[in-house]
C-alpha cells in the first residue's frame, strides 16, 4: 500500500518547494546518556499541559510540544522538512483527511508493531481513517467529530413541529417551518466548508477515494454524494433551506435571533454555539442526524490524530508516547480538561465527559447521545489530493449556492470528480 501511496510522491512533494518555512530539529540522545528526547508538532490548545503528566511520570522519555498552525500550514511544513532529509518533528498531529497525503510523501511511519492492539478503542469508521483499509498502521486516533443535528428546541415547539428522524422528515419539517414563518430556516447549505459536506456524503454511505490493487479508485460523483447534492438542491431550489454559508456575521446573527432553527455540525458544536449565541444557552437540543435508512449512521467532520515520522530516530518510544496520549484514562481526562476535544477512544470518552457542555445544561444526556451516534460513523477513505477536492467544493459548490438550482448541485459534484481525477493523474497516479 505505501508504494501505491507514494506513487506520486514526486507531485506531493513539488507543492512544499514552495514554503521555506524553517523546521525545528529532530531531538533525542542515542548514545544512552540521558533521555530520549522526542519532538511533537501540535496545535491542540495546551496540549504542553497534558504532555507534562508523561513528563513526569516517564523521565527516561521526554517529549516536547513545539506549537504549529494546525492544517495545511502544518502539513506543508511537515514535507518541506521530510524532502530536506532532516528537521522533522518525532511526532506529529495529523488530521484524518491528510493522512493520505502524508503517507504518500513517506512522512509518517507504519507504527503496527507497536500499537495494532489499539483497535478496539475507537470506532471502526475512525479506525478506517489511520489504517487506510489495510494492515499498516499510521497514527493513533486523538479526536474525533461525529455529526449530529443541532435544533433550537422552544422554536420548534412553537410551531408544534417534531425533531426530524429521517432525511424525508427533515425536509417536511423545514418546509413547514419557513411556511409558518419566512425568516426562518431549518438549516442552510454551506459552499464554503468541504469537511461539512464530505461529512453528509459519508453518512450516505460515500468513500471517495479507494485503493484498487496499484490504482486509486475516485468515486466522488457516485450515487451517495449525488443523492445528497440532489437533496439539497431541492430544497435550496425551494427556497426551504438558506444557501448563506456558516461563519459569516450574517449566520451568527440568524443563530442569535433564531433565523438558524438548526444546525447540522459535528460534537463540538457547543462550543461554537457558546462562542456565537451566548444568549440562546438551554434554548438548544441535540440529537442524531436525520437518516437515510434503517442503519444508523454518520459522518466525521473534524478530528486528528497522532502519528509517528518515518524521520524518528527513535519510533518506539514515539508509538508509546502516542498511545499513551490517546488511550491512557489520565490522559484522556486532561485532553478533554485542557485541550477541549471529543476523545476518539470511546471508553475514554464515556470516563471523561460525565456532565454536559455548560451551553447545553438543559441536555443532561448531552454526552451519552454523542457517544451513541460517534460509535456510527461510517468508514470513508480520503486520498492523496483532497486538497484538491476539497478546492474544487468551494469553487463548484460557490456556483450552485448562487444558481439556486438542483442541477446545479448535481452539476457541481460531477465537476469536483473530473478535477481530482485530472489531478490525480497529473501527479503520476495510477487511476482506475
Amino acid at each position: 500500500m505505501r508504494k501505491l501511496l507514494r506513487a506520486g510522491t514526486v507531485a506531493v512533494l513539488a507543492t512544499t518547494a514552495l514554503i521555506t518555512s524553517g523546521c525545528s530539529a529532530n531531538a533525542g540522545s542515542g548514545d544512552g546518556s540521558g533521555p530520549v528526547e522526542l519532538t511533537y508538532w501540535a496545535w491542540a490548545p495546551n496540549l504542553d499541559k497534558v504532555v507534562d503528566i508523561w513528563n513526569e511520570k516517564n523521565p527516561d522519555i521526554q517529549v516536547t510540544v513545539n506549537k504549529q498552525d494546525g492544517g495545511d500550514p502544518a502539513v506543508t511544513k511537515l514535507l518541506t522538512a521530510i524532502k530536506a532529509g532532516s528537521g522533522a518533528p518525532d511526532l506529529m498531529q495529523a488530521e484524518y483527511q491528510k493522512i493520505p497525503t502524508l503517507v504518500s510523501a513517506d512522512a509518517l511511519a507504519d507504527i503496527s508493531d507497536g500499537a495494532a492492539d489499539l483497535e478496539d478503542h475507537f470506532a471502526a469508521g475512525v479506525w478506517s481513517s489511520v489504517t487506510l483499509g489495510g494492515d499498516a498502521l499510521y497514527a493513533v486516533p486523538q479526536d474525533t467529530g461525529p455529526m449530529m443535528f443541532y435544533y433550537r428546541e422552544d422554536i420548534l415547539n412553537q410551531f408544534g413541529l417534531s425533531v426530524p428522524t429521517t432525511w424525508e422528515e427533515y425536509a417536511d419539517v423545514a418546509r413547514k417551518l419557513h411556511a409558518a414563518d419566512p425568516s426562518k430556516y431549518l438549516g442552510t447549505f454551506s459552499a464554503n466548508d468541504a469537511g461539512w459536506f464530505t461529512g453528509l456524503a459519508q453518512q450516505a454511505g460515500a468513500s471517495w477515494w479507494s485503493i484498487d490493487g496499484d490504482a486509486w479508485g475516485v468515486d466522488i460523483e457516485g450515487d451517495a454524494t449525488t443523492k445528497v447534492a440532489d437533496y439539497w438542491g431541492g430544497l435550496v431550489e425551494e427556497g426551504v433551506i438558506d444557501n448563506k454559508p456558516m461563519y459569516t456575521p450574517e449566520w451568527n446573527s440568524a443563530l442569535n435571533d433564531g433565523g438558524q432553527v438548526g444546525w447540522l455540525s459535528a460534537v463540538w458544536a457547543p462550543g461554537v454555539l457558546a462562542g456565537n449565541a451566548a444568549d440562546t444557552a438551554g434554548l438548544w437540543k441535540a440529537a442524531p442526524m436525520p437518516q437515510w435508512g434503517s442503519e444508523q449512521a454518520t459522518g466525521n467532520w473534524g478530528g486528528s490524530s497522532t502519528g509517528v515520522t518515518t524521520q524518528s530516530e527513535h519510533k518506539e518510544e514515539a508509538t508509546e508516547f502516542a498511545t499513551w496520549l490517546n488511550t491512557n484514562p489520565e490522559a484522556i481526562e486532561a485532553l478533554v480538561k485542557t485541550a477541549n476535544i471529543y476523545p476518539a477512544d470511546q471508553t475514554g470518552a464515556d470516563e471523561a465527559l460525565t456532565e454536559p457542555p455548560a451551553f447545553f445544561s438543559n441536555q443532561p444526556d448531552f454526552y451519552e447521545v454523542a457517544a451513541g451516534v460517534a460509535d456510527t460513523v461510517s468508514p470513508f477513505t480520503y486520498g492523496p489530493n483532497v486538497n484538491v477536492a476539497f478546492s474544487a467544493y468551494n469553487d463548484e459548490f460557490a456556483k450552485a449556492a448562487e444558481a439556486r438550482t438542483r442541477t446545479a448541485f448535481t452539476d457541481a459534484v460531477a465537476a469536483m470528480q473530473d478535477i481530482t481525477v485530472a489531478d490525480l493523474k497529473k501527479s503520476g497516479f495510477t487511476v482506475k
